[in-house]
This record gives C-alpha cells, sequence and structure tokens, in this order.
C-alpha cells in the first residue's frame, strides 16, 4: 500500500467518523494521535511513533480491515474517498491538535446503544466522554503494563 501517513488517517477517519459530524471526526483523530504520542504500554511499543503503524496493527480498526470474521468488509480505507473535510482533519490532528473532550483517549467503540460501559477494553480504559455514537475511553495505570 503506497498511502502516506496524511492519506491513510484521512481514509480512517472518513470511514470509522464519516457520518459523525466535525466533533466526531476529530475525536477519533484525536484517538489515533494519541496513539502515535503515547509514552508507554502497548501503543508506545508497536506504533513506535507511526500513524502508519498504528493503524494497520491488526485488531484495532475494523475500517483497516478488509475482512471482518471471513466475510468482506465493504466498509474499509481502501473505499473510501477522502474529500478536504477528511485531510483538514488529518492536517489538523497531524500538527499536534487534540479534541479536549477526547483528552488522552486511546480507544473508541460504538455500543449501538445508549449508554456506554464504564471501562474499555477490560480495565485498561475508563470512560472519558461520549462524541455522537461514540464513547471514548482514557487508560488507567494498568495499561501502562501492556
Amino acid at each position: 500500500m503506497a498511502y502516506s501517513d496524511r492519506e491513510l488517517l484521512a481514509r480512517l477517519i472518513e470511514c470509522e467518523a464519516g457520518g459523525e459530524g466535525d466533533t466526531g471526526m476529530r475525536a477519533v483523530a484525536s484517538v489515533v494521535m494519541n496513539r502515535v504520542n503515547a509514552v508507554g504500554g502497548e501503543y508506545a511499543r508497536v506504533g513506535q511513533g507511526s500513524i502508519r503503524r498504528i493503524i494497520m496493527q491488526p485488531g484495532q480498526f475494523v475500517c483497516a480491515s478488509e475482512t471482518e470474521n471471513g466475510v468482506y468488509n465493504p466498509q474499509n480505507i481502501y473505499n473510501m474517498r477522502p474529500t478536504d473535510i477528511h485531510y483538514d482533519i488529518a492536517d489538523w490532528a497531524i500538527a499536534g491538535n487534540r479534541l479536549r473532550d477526547v483528552a488522552d483517549s486511546l480507544w473508541f467503540y460504538n455500543p449501538f446503544s445508549a449508554n456506554c460501559r464504564p471501562n474499555f477494553p477490560s480495565n485498561v480504559g475508563y470512560l472519558q466522554t461520549r462524541i455522537g455514537d461514540h464513547c471514548f475511553y482514557n487508560p488507567t495505570d494498568a495499561y501502562y503494563k501492556t
């Protein structure tokens, strides 16, 4: 795959949060960049400061996978066609900006319900906020032991 980091991030933003408006897309971009800049734990070890490594880390973003559970996943970064807003938000995040409400969040997910669970995944993250359909989680001290 010859996509630049900017292109990968724009495609992921569109795929993961394209229907969540400007704030939702900025929140997802913030999580990706929080992982890129993680000072410890799994993301620091695996990502080593690389947007590409963070996005392409297996099992992290459904949109980075062409198949899910052995079935073709049409909602993937390869099928996205980012527009100016996706590139603008990617540039905003790469420049060091973060959505304040997301804080240090390293995870997000859509619970498909009105409630966010208090911890995700397991006890390495605690609920920070909900933006649109997604719940965002900051790391606990236990994350840094991963």
